[in-house]
């Protein structure tokens, strides 16, 4: 294990090799260089690598590579439930997500192995008045391995510009429960700011080790340019959370029976189910007014998924979570 990774670009190089060559078009104006650090320089290029393997009876991580500011200490063993699974949190010591970012997180779970990985928090975009941010993810299963990815929610400032894209590597046999849950913004600061950043846009692809597509799911969001309050997209809901679960046919069967749409008024949200192209899995959406309601549909989602998958009950939540 090393602070300083000599791999930064060539892991920048594989996760850039499975996207189109070129600028993304919602990115072209938001091009120019900040005054601070020039993009991508040190301190704003964190790098992160994760390797779970099994090793006897449980799973360890036994790679781990770090760049700050994304950091990672060690995995701990804390869910009752599946005591040989290794728990991850992901830590940024730069207090969130600034313009000019670069940042590429790799996971990857070996045959047979099991992960669970998480934040230390929500991540703040930060307001930004140049350039963008990015984050690359690549997510890699070999077969038989279980991963749990769920990073806590996301708020983007006042005029943030964030790129996020996600490729999935997974083997058949695999099986992966994803989430990504988007806030509005800041509701409560100051007299609110809901809905004023400049762009939000996540790109998650998925395939088989063959190179066979799975499926691909794009959304861009640009509240000044397009209208969010809109039916149909987030009409008056304030919070997003979005689930995917790739999983072997009878897994998914089996999930899709046990969760249906549902609406709460009194609470305030709504929530479906729908299954990927290519049988690779399912898609489960919510929309809320609040973070609190979202989270527990997408907990409550995540229940279903691992006992059907592992036979396990998820882990008492924490105090502070809730």
């Amino acid at each position: 294990m090393s602070v300083e990774t000599a791999g930064f670009r060539e892991a920048l190089a594989r996760c850039a090799a499975t996207w189109p060559t070129g600028v993304p078009r919602e990115l072209l104006l938001y091009l120019d260089e900040p005054p601070q650090l020039p993009s991508g320089s040190p301190g704003k290029n964190g790098y992160l690598r994760l390797g779970f393997e099994r090793r006897g009876a449980k799973s360890q991580l036994i790679d781990l590579d770090r760049r700050a500011p994304l950091l990672v200490q060690q995995a701990l063993y804390w869910d009752e439930a599946l005591p040989d699974l290794p728990c991850v949190f992901i830590i940024s010591n730069a207090g969130g997500i600034l313009q000019g970012d670069r940042n590429v997180i790799e996971i990857a779970v070996g045959p047979a192995a099991d992960a669970h990985v998480t934040t230390q928090s929500a991540t703040k975009i930060h307001e930004m008045d140049a350039n963008h941010a990015i984050q690359y993810q690549r997510l890699t299963l070999a077969d038989g391995a279980y991963l749990e990815y769920l990073p806590d929610p996301l708020i983007p400032h006042r005029h943030a510009r964030f790129l996020t894209r996600t490729h999935i590597d997974i083997a058949p046999t695999a099986s992966l429960i994803y989430s990504e849950i988007l806030l509005g913004g800041r509701k409560y600061y100051r007299a609110g700011e809901l809905f004023e950043y400049d762009l939000f846009s996540s790109t998650v692809a998925a395939q088989r080790p063959t190179g066979e597509e799975l499926f691909v799911e794009k959304f861009v969001v640009e509240p000044g340019r397009r209208p969010v309050r809109a039916s149909g997209v987030m009409g008056p809901y304030d919070v997003f959370g979005n689930v995917l679960v790739v999983t072997p046919r009878p897994h998914a069967d089996a999930i899709f029976a046990q969760v249906g749409a549902e609406r709460n008024e009194t609470e305030g949200w709504a929530a479906g189910i729908s299954r990927l192209p290519n049988e690779a899995g399912l898609v489960y959406k919510v929309l809320g007014m609040e973070t609190l309601p979202v989270r527990a549909r997408i907990r409550e989602f995540w229940s279903v998924v691992r006992r059907e998958i592992t036979g396990a009950d998820v882990p008492t939540e924490f105090a502070w979570r809730k």
